[in-house]
């Protein structure tokens, strides 16, 4: 099983300890360093940042919010970074939710979000592959494009700059079933949320089938320390937040995830306080059990004891969420 350091999205500013944390985890041998979007920083331009700080390690999205650019913009960032980068770039793709798509970004969420990413996906092959001009007559997407509102100039064109590698590879966010199963017909990888080793069962039957060489990275959020109750404290701020706030009331993907893993009353009770702006008794709300599981925090025994579950299932990458200096070398020595 393979390591990787996930920073995440900026909050109010920059963190500036990102660098030195990716420079610290080539170090210590892990594969690969992943960063974020949400509604404020942008996935792309940090990890640019981190590749000119680093040689080795490799550089992944995790996630590009589909919603944010075209197909055919997103595949530029990447075989650009790819390029610069000396072939270290991975492309993790979500689609997000309608709270984001529709409130940040201004654009309707799709009626059918499988074919929206089926469709995105098929784009950025396009680009990446550079076998002929880009075409595809989808609901989503099309390419050219021939809606009434256009001027019916538009021809198909092929990417001036040759990809570095045509088979660059495409991870997606996937929590229903559905979804997870078609991410195992069209992409490289998953990118899962809230992985428990116990409960694979909760993202569908696909699991069961993955196709060989198929990553799978869940983040889990590591910590070493003596108090459990003290270290899971972030997983549950992080947990009362998506649950609760990553939705709306109705339609809440993070939410419905967490009630198929077990937790259905919990959720919706956490929701409804986050919605009533009781936040922290939100957070306070989110189950030990559920933050333990998902997560690797705890004594060195503890987590190197817990750190078995993971290794026996499909896991292929662990990507560490927020560690500190020392839980950063603590995983990779467990994991040698």
């Amino acid at each position: 099983m393979r390591l990787g350091l996930a920073l995440g999205y900026w909050g109010r500013g920059p963190s500036p300890d990102h660098v030195e944390l990716a420079r610290e985890a080539e170090r210590l041998g892990y594969r690969s360093v992943w960063t974020a979007e949400s509604w404020g920083s942008d996935a792309f331009t940090p990890l640019t940042w981190i590749a000119a700080h680093t040689s080795t390690i490799e550089l992944g999205t995790a996630v590009a919010q589909m919603a944010a650019r075209s197909p055919t913009t997103t595949a530029m960032h990447a075989l650009t970074l790819d390029h610069l980068s000396g072939g270290r770039m991975t492309l993790g793709l979500g689609l997000s939710g309608p709270q984001v798509v529709e409130g940040w970004y201004g654009r309707p969420f799709p009626a059918s979000p499988l074919t929206a990413t089926r469709e995105y996906v098929d784009v950025v092959r396009q680009v990446l592959r550079r076998e002929g001009p880009v075409q595809v007559d989808g609901r989503f997407h099309a390419l050219p494009h021939r809606g009434p509102d256009g001027t019916g100039l538009g021809r198909p064109l092929k990417s001036i700059t040759h990809p570095l590698r045509p088979d660059l590879p495409v991870l997606l966010g996937a929590e229903g079933p559905k979804n997870v199963a078609q991410t195992a017909r069209i992409a490289d990888g998953w990118l899962p949320l809230y992985w428990s080793p116990s409960r694979p069962d909760a993202y569908g039957p696909a699991v069961g089938r993955l196709p060989e060489g198929f990553r799978v990275a869940p983040m889990a959020r590591v910590k070493v320390c003596d108090d459990v109750s003290e270290g899971l404290l972030g997983v549950k701020t992080m947990l009362g937040f998506y649950i609760g706030g990553m939705g709306h009331a109705t339609r809440n993907f993070h939410a419905d995830l967490m009630a198929r893993m077990g937790y259905e009353e919990e959720a919706r009770h956490i929701q409804r306080l986050f919605l009533a702006g009781r936040r922290e008794e939100a957070v306070l709300a989110v189950p030990d059990a559920f933050a333990d599981e998902i997560s690797l925090v705890g004594s060195r025994e503890r987590i190197a004891e817990r750190l078995e579950l993971w290794r026996k299932g499909p896991v292929t990458d662990l990507l560490a969420l927020a560690p500190d200096r020392t839980s950063l070398r603590v995983l990779a020595e467990l994991n040698s």
